[in-house]
């Protein structure tokens, strides 16, 4: 939230996109150590790139946007609280999803990541049984 905002006690009126919640819930976790590097946005856009969400859209555009969320947040550990503005319940579940399979796809977890996925869970209204299932699956994929 910009100074103006905090001033006045008015916030922008214009919502985010889903498109770009589900993006940045995959950003929060790609740079849950505290840096994004190349090769974590190419595993960001190539996830995007199977998603019905992204169809047609400039990922380059949408980067953009969720961008402007940490910006509106003031910082990229308070701008996990935009994920609750997903629209639908299945949209909220498929952000966790993303988000733990982003946090496993590195081989390891760690404690950043946990916490993060931890408070994505609660806020997306995540429950126990569906998040270890989800886990379970991933932890499958990624296997060796």
């Amino acid at each position: 939230m910009g100074l103006l905002s905090r001033l006045t006690g008015m916030a922008s009126a214009k919502k985010p996109t889903d498109d770009v919640l589900l993006a940045h819930a995959m950003l929060l976790m790609a740079g849950a150590d505290g840096d994004i590097d190349d090769s974590e946005i190419a595993v960001v856009r190539g996830f995007a790139s199977t998603l019905p969400e992204f169809k047609d859209r400039d990922f380059g555009q949408v980067v953009g946007e969720a961008q402007k969320l940490v910006r509106r947040f003031g910082n990229l550990k308070e701008s996990v609280n935009a994920l609750s503005e997903l629209s639908t319940p299945a949209l909220r579940a498929k952000a966790y999803v993303l988000a733990a399979d982003i946090a496993l796809a590195s081989g390891d977890v760690d404690e950043a990541e946990d916490e993060l996925l931890t408070t994505m869970q609660r806020l997306l209204g995540i429950d126990d049984q569906t998040a270890q299932t989800i886990i379970w699956v991933l932890q499958r994929k990624y296997e060796k």
